[in-house]
C-alpha cells in the first residue's frame, strides 16, 4: 500500500463495542492527524476487538485479555506509523499510586463512618506492614 497508512478498529457488534471502538478512532484520529490516511471502524462479531495498522494486528483484546488503554494504544500505533513523534503526556510514565488509593484498591479502606484522616492512616499502616514483609534481596 502506497501513502498514509490505514488504521483498522474491528469491534464486536453482539458485545455493544461501537463505543469503545469510536472513541479509540477519535483519540487515534486526533494525535495522528498528519500520519494517517484512513482509520476504520470493521463490525464483526464473537468478541472481537484488534487494532490494526496495515493489515498488522497491533491489539488483540482475545491475546491481551483486556482492552488498550488509549496512552498505549497511542504508542504502539505511533511504533509503526510515525516512530519519532512525541506524544506528550501520553509517553510519560503514570506517578506512583499513593497508599490511600493502593489501600483502597486491595479492599483496605472499608465503607465505615470514618473520616478521610482515618482512612488515610489505615492505608498508610496497611501499606508500611506490606513493604516491611517484602522479602529483601
Amino acid at each position: 500500500m502506497g501513502g498514509r497508512p490505514r488504521i483498522e478498529i474491528r469491534y464486536c457488534t453482539q458485545c455493544r463495542w461501537l463505543l469503545r471502538a469510536a472513541w479509540l478512532a477519535q483519540e487515534l484520529l486526533t494525535t495522528f492527524e498528519n500520519e494517517t490516511g484512513e482509520v476504520a471502524l470493521v463490525p464483526g462479531t464473537g468478541g472481537i476487538f484488534e487494532v490494526r495498522v496495515d493489515d498488522e494486528l497491533v491489539w488483540s483484546r482475545k491475546d491481551a485479555g483486556r482492552f488498550p488503554e488509549a496512552a498505549e494504544l497511542k504508542q504502539l500505533v505511533r511504533d509503526r506509523i510515525a516512530p519519532g513523534k512525541p506524544l506528550g503526556h501520553s509517553d510519560r510514565k503514570p506517578p506512583e499510586a499513593t497508599s490511600y488509593q493502593v489501600a483502597a484498591r486491595l479492599g483496605v479502606i472499608g465503607r465505615d463512618a470514618s473520616g478521610p484522616r482515618d482512612k488515610a492512616a489505615k492505608a498508610k499502616k496497611y501499606v508500611r506492614r506490606a513493604v516491611r514483609a517484602k522479602p529483601r534481596p
